[in-house]
């Protein structure tokens, strides 16, 4: 039975009931709805106690959740996009790398990666087309949050840069650390 999510303030947990007790060797399946409240970088721990044999078993598991679900593709035009780029320009509002590819610079794969995380791919709005332009919300119940992305490939130094903007503070870093590794 999901008991509590280990420090974990910034998502709230909603489950469904379930019995109890279980019959030895019987499975349950216990659903459970996570509504972001705010932006986070960490995953959470989910805690589950129940009694075995007469004594209290707890389990602390990480739970696959990461503030890539709860992004929203965003379409907008090239004039809109470099607009909403430009006031982007704190520095806990942005963060960037170049950095040498981890896996073969494939421009389908990275577009389904991209697509994958909750981005939209924006067709011709770079003046280069071999690089992505992307956009997305970040939807939590404090508000939602401008996220920006742009992932130009060097394919003769098989190397990135990763640009990453969001209109919350340090939401670009956490987005970031997801999203780098996997190009």
């Amino acid at each position: 039975m999901l008991r509590s999510l280990t420090n974990f303030v910034r998502l709230q947990a909603d489950c469904q009931p379930v019995n109890s007790t279980l019959e030895a060797g019987a499975q349950v399946q216990q659903t459970i709805a996570l509504e972001a409240l705010s932006d986070f970088a960490e995953t959470p721990t989910l805690n589950i106690s129940f009694n075995m044999n007469g004594g209290q078993q707890r389990l602390s598991l990480k739970l696959p959740v990461f503030v890539t679900k709860f992004l929203s593709p965003v379409e907008m035009n090239a004039q809109d996009f470099f607009m909403r780029w430009k006031n982007l320009v704190g520095p806990a509002q942005e963060s960037q790398e170049v950095f040498q590819a981890k896996f073969p610079m494939d421009k389908e794969q990275s577009k389904n990666k991209i697509l994958g995380y909750g981005f939209s791919v924006l067709e011709g709005i770079d003046p280069n087309p071999e690089n992505f332009v992307s956009a997305a919300i970040l939807n939590t119940r404090q508000g939602q949050v401008g996220c920006l992305m742009r992932l130009e490939p060097n394919l003769q130094s098989s190397m990135y840069r990763l640009t990453i903007r969001a209109s919350r503070d340090n939401v670009s870093s956490a987005l970031f650390k997801l999203i780098s590794p996997q190009f």
